[in-house]
């Protein structure tokens, strides 16, 4: 020892061993968390999109299958708390047992068991949850206890940084931030579901081996710590109820956030992987920025941002102002990362020490599930329309700090109170001016959202007041009925219905979200004339005309019943089966106060099949019917499943000689002539696009876009003549199938 003292060489090779040793310790670690999170967010794009052409494709599928891996991870962070206290080589043999027993369930697939048990008419999100437990359960619950896990183990080395290992928890989300941009990027367009679930696991294989190297690591390092030492810690570094309830909280709102938007993107464009790891990527991405060491964004710029982006926000989303899509999907992304990056930063600033890091991470697991629970099982149940998104943005201002300079606090917190009354009164007096005066609508909206928040604004500085002001507003404005009036609203598995009638009570329409699924004008005397996009004069009456004049049996297959306008087309010598997989559709086209074209117009004896199409017509007789029309939606978004190669086969084995396959493909978001394109070139179809611009509000017409396929061109002479009609002929570059979709290249960017 007395050599090394005077030996400055030594001395530093010693030293520079010792840095190689902590630099490897840290690699190790690192690596092994974020090959961890790699794995946990590559499965879940992966598992939900096995299970979403079961579903009939619907945005629900994705948050449900969130609640369950948010309660999985909170299993395993449970665990994770639960086993840190016992001594470190019988955290080290439990642990690696487990992953090794949690092989015996890989590769991750969808037994047919599961595929032949999803519920008709019930709801499914109990189902869902039934088979993510049986087929991606056990893995994901022992693969999510790594991150809490090896942090605490890291703490444990006694290396410089083992004090604050809070920095390995942003290696483990940027793992989970490149999993869910890999999947749609690399993963999605280049390998089947069966071999993404291969490659998942060779990359679990891997994770066995880097958790033993990391456990054979903590071995040598021969740090065997008592229970009675962890409990000691404990007791020296108490935390209140208090701390953890805003834990809770904090975590909470991000997480319902996240569901909202995705819901949002999800129901307006397209349920598909890509739309899902948008918000959740973004979501990890504040979790990277708040918890690293130097914080790119301060708390207080985040402080004084969210309030003014917030009610900008709400303004334009409560008031369906016209603006691009792509403008829309940016801004709510935009608000969505700077309300989590604000939230997160706080619990980044309120984290406790490393002795408590466990149980830190169990509390933000446990406001994860609870915000995924709120959205997917209680908000259903509670609210008739989506209000739990504005809920939690004025939620997020809620546990801002209060920044007010005001001196006199009794008269402030009087003023908490008293100004949002204010408000309310100012925006229902407003609200009434605009519906006794029927102004513009642009005017109207602006005038009962914009001077209200103008006046709501200075109240930033106490997130109390500001919130209360912002409901006022919210509130008040729901008064407003200058455009339509909401008759009925219904929310379920598959989203909100909402019927509206006109000032006048002419017409009644329905809406799915935000778009419009059908209208009825209210006379008798225009009942039965099919309006929206199903009106005679527009391209499905050119479709009827030369259906009728074709050879193929009088049997048709509607998929999507909508308020059952098409009714309007049939004629007593034909047989029409609806299949519709929202029983809540069902319902509101057979209530006759909104609509009564299944009552009162159909002409001839009708089946509806409840269920998704593509199982159901499994069922149908082969070659049976002469005319199938596509015409599902979930707000303005097909689902994905039913515009597959995989979709066309299954249509065609039903579909007769000579008979028409007809799609509608409406949508203010994607093009989808070129996917129908590419897929009728496929099976060499046919395929002719009759598209209609024209729009006539007083008709109860609306534009729309329809592919008619056929085997033979000479089925499609008299669709071919029509001065709408165009042919459509594909590339090969927009071929969907079930294993492969491609939003980007159809979105509509202007």
């Amino acid at each position: 020892m007395e050599v090394l003292a005077h030996n400055p060489s030594a001395e530093a090779r010693l030293d520079k061993t010792v840095a190689v040793h902590q630099t490897a310790m840290i690699l190790l670690f690192a690596v092994t968390l974020f090959v961890s999170a790699f794995l946990l967010f590559s499965v879940q794009p992966m598992v939900a999109k096995m299970l979403l052409p079961v579903l009939g494709g619907t945005p629900a599928v994705w948050n449900t299958c969130m609640v369950f891996f948010q309660a999985a991870l909170l299993g395993g962070y449970a665990y994770a708390l639960g086993v840190s206290r016992l001594r470190l080589r019988h955290q080290l043999f439990i642990q690696m047992l487990l992953l090794i027993g949690a092989g015996v369930s890989l590769p991750i697939s969808l037994s047919a068991f599961w595929i032949q048990s999803v519920p008709a008419t019930a709801n499914p999100v109990w189902w869902v949850l039934a088979c993510l437990t049986a087929t991606v359960g056990l893995p994901f619950f022992i693969t999510s206890s790594n991150g809490p896990l090896l942090q605490k183990w890291f703490a444990t080395t006694g290396l410089k940084s083992a004090d604050d290992p809070y920095f390995l928890y942003s290696a483990s989300n940027a793992g989970s931030f490149v999993a869910l941009l890999a999947y749609p990027v690399f993963l999605e367009p280049y390998f089947s579901l069966q071999s993404q679930s291969r490659v998942w696991l060779i990359g679990y294989v891997c994770l066995l081996f880097l958790v033993g190297l990391c456990a054979i690591a903590l071995w040598r390092v021969k740090n065997n710590a008592t229970p009675a030492d962890e409990f000691v810690r404990v007791a020296n570094s108490s935390i209140s109820v208090v701390n953890r309830l805003r834990w809770v909280v904090l975590a909470f709102i991000p997480s319902s956030l996240m569901l909202g938007v995705t819901n949002y993107l999800t129901t307006d464009v397209a349920s598909v992987p890509l739309l899902w790891v948008i918000p959740l990527a973004l979501y990890l991405l504040t979790l990277v920025l708040a918890f690293a060491r130097r914080q790119l964004v301060s708390i207080h710029s985040l402080h004084v941002v969210l309030p003014g982006i917030t009610l900008l926000f709400l303004f334009l989303y409560l008031s369906h102002i016209s603006i691009e899509p792509s403008w829309m999907m940016a801004l709510n992304l935009i608000y969505f990362f700077v309300a989590s990056l604000t939230c997160h930063s706080q619990l980044a600033q309120e984290r406790p020490g490393a002795d408590r890091l466990p149980q830190f991470y169990l509390w933000l697991s446990v406001g994860g599930v609870l915000g995924g629970i709120f959205n997917v099982l209680i908000a259903p149940l509670l609210f008739t329309s989506i209000i739990e998104y504005p809920l939690m943005i004025l939620a997020a201002c809620l546990v801002l700090p209060n920044s007010s300079t005001e001196k006199n606090e009794r008269r402030a917190r009087k003023l908490d109170f008293v100004k949002p009354a204010i408000v309310l009164g100012l925006t229902l007096a407003l609200a009434m001016i605009i519906n006794r005066n029927a102004l513009g609508t642009l005017t109207g909206l602006l005038i009962v959202f914009a001077i209200p928040m103008i006046l709501t604004y200075p109240s930033r500085r106490r997130p109390l007041r500001f919130v209360l002001c912002s409901a006022a507003v919210l509130v008040g404005a729901s008064a407003l009925t200058v455009n339509h009036r909401t008759l009925h609203e219904v929310r379920n598995f598959f989203g909100v219905l909402r019927v509206t009638t006109d000032p006048e009570d002419r017409m009644h329409s329905l809406f799915h979200g935000s778009t419009i699924h059908g209208r009825q004008f209210t006379a008798p005397a225009e009942r039965c004339e099919p309006l929206s996009y199903f009106h005679r004069e527009g391209p499905l009456g050119v479709v009827f005309d030369a259906f009728r004049s074709s050879p193929a049996p009088k049997n048709v297959a509607i998929v999507g019943l909508g308020v059952g306008a098409t009714m309007s087309h049939a004629r007593q010598d034909e047989q029409w089966t609806f299949y519709e997989i929202n029983p809540a559709v069902v319902d509101v086209a057979r209530d006759a106060r909104f609509f009564t074209y299944v009552g009162d117009c159909a002409q001839v004896e009708f089946n509806v099949v409840l269920g998704d199409a593509r199982l159901k017509l499994q069922k149908a007789p082969d070659a049976g019917y002469g005319l199938i029309v596509l015409d599902a939606f979930s707000s303005d978004a097909i689902p994905v499943h039913l515009i597959t190669q995989q979709a066309l086969d299954l249509y065609l084995s039903k579909l007769a000689p000579h008979g028409l396959l007809v799609f509608h493909i409406s949508n203010r978001n994607l093009d989808l002539k070129p996917v129908v394109a590419d897929v009728a070139g496929s099976r060499n179809l046919t395929a002719i696009v009759l598209e209609d611009a024209a729009m006539n509000l007083s008709k109860g017409k609306d534009p729309s876009v329809w592919v008619v396929m056929v085997r033979d061109a000479n089925d499609a002479k008299m669709i071919r003549d029509h001065p709408n009609a165009k042919s459509l002929d594909g590339d090969g570059r927009n071929l969907w199938t079930d294993d492969f979709s491609n939003i980007l290249s159809v979105f509509r960017w202007q």
